[in-house]
């Protein structure tokens, strides 16, 4: 019986110096930490103000066929709507009791269409555009709500300077919890 003692606590011993060295590994004993390379790729936010940005233009023209090809099965051929969201009009509808929010109607600041359309469209083929095709899409998007000439150039700099008409329509939110210095450091 002895033997069987020592077999169960050098057991439990050896089974404490693995468990040991999982846990120093990482919290739970899988995965590595992101490489530099891979963290930028994933960091592609632009602000509203249009920080990060990338390079590249593009027309409303060649908006246009872009959006015929990748979009308009979703949004309709100019916008209207359809399985997608409606993008184009409703100016002038959100004090209404049936407010129309289209990126001309509601979107506050024009750079966050570039994002969003890079980071989330086409819908079955999320990022797959090209920097010059999220211009030229976001142009002609802006061009038919009647912001942009159809002449007009996005690049990183004229993009940020469009003033969206509802932007000064959006308000601070004062409730308690939203800037909870607790909920800013560290999450």
């Amino acid at each position: 019986m002895r033997m069987r003692e020592l077999y169960v606590a050098a057991f439990a011993v050896g089974a404490l110096a693995w468990a040991t060295s999982v846990q120093a590994q990482s919290h739970y004993g899988i995965g590595r930490s992101a490489t530099p390379a891979e963290i930028a790729g994933w960091s592609i936010d632009i602000d509203r103000d249009g920080n990060n940005l990338p390079p590249g233009s593009g027309t409303v023209t060649h908006g246009r066929e872009v959006f015929d090809q990748q979009c308009a099965a979703c949004h309709g051929t100019r916008g209207e709507g359809g399985v997608g969201d409606r993008l184009v009009g409703g100016q002038g509808t959100l004090a209404t009791p049936k407010p129309v929010r289209t990126v001309g109607s509601y979107w506050p600041y024009a750079p966050t269409l570039f994002d969003y359309i890079r980071r989330a469209m086409p819908q079955n083929a999320p990022q797959s555009l090209s920097n010059d095709d999220v211009y030229a899409v976001s142009a002609y998007v802006l061009n038919l709500n009647g912001l942009l000439p159809a002449d007009a150039v996005l690049d990183a700099k004229t993009l940020p300077a469009i003033k969206m008409p509802n932007r000064r329509m959006f308000v601070g939110d004062n409730r308690p919890d939203v800037k909870n210095p607790a909920c800013e450091v560290g999450c």
